[in-house]
This record gives structure tokens, sequence and C-alpha cells, in this order.
């Protein structure tokens, strides 16, 4: 069996709400976000700064529903500002073919729609 890295949900151009550098690291996001893309709480995620070329993994963690979230936390709060553009990406190994979530955000980061 061969496994591939296949990408499975994707919030696209998300922008930063807020940086915490003291907390003790990961990236905090609306659930609804999460949800729609398919990622869920503790999950590897990529996040790719638009704004600034900057890369990081790093995991998911849930914000209240509606919030708007999406927070840079420990480290990665170093690699983003507030009102950066970004990509979370979550990526799965499988044999499988994988229908990927892709979901396209406001400025506020509200779900305007979702592939």
């Amino acid at each position: 069996m061969k496994l591939l890295t296949i990408c499975k949900g994707k919030i696209h151009r998300a922008t930063v709400t807020a940086c915490e550098v003291d907390y003790i690291g990961s990236i905090t996001v609306d659930q609804d976000l999460l949800d729609a893309a398919g990622i869920i709480d503790g999950e590897l995620v990529h996040v790719w700064n638009v704004t600034n070329g900057e890369r990081l993994e790093t995991y998911a963690i849930p914000a209240d529903r509606g919030s708007g979230m999406v927070c840079l936390n420990g480290a990665a709060a170093l690699k983003c500002s507030v009102g950066d553009k970004i990509i979370i990406a979550a990526f799965c190994l499988t044999d499988e073919p994988v229908q990927r979530k892709v979901v396209l955000v406001d400025d506020r980061n509200r779900i305007v729609k979702t592939m």
C-alpha cells in the first residue's frame, strides 16, 4: 500500500485577529471555520502567511463559534501580525480519494463560500 499526503481542508486568506506570544502554543480558530474545513481540535495544521511569506506548523484549537477569531499563539505569534492574511491547511495520509474542503472567508473571517 502506498500512502499519499493529501490536502483535506483549507481555510483560505483568513485574517489574523490576535497574536499571543505568552500562550503555550498553537493557533486558535473559530469553531465554525474549523468545522467547515474539516479540521479537528488538536490536529496538525500548516499556516502560510500570505502577507510576509512565513510558513509554520502547529495544531488547531477551537475558539467560540461565530467569534471570527484567528489567533496565533506562542512562538507562532512571532511569525504573524494582527491583520495579516494567512492560509490554514490540514493534510492526511491516505490511499483513497479525498474530497478536499476549501473555505473562503471575508476580512472578518466569516464564511463566504465553501468548495
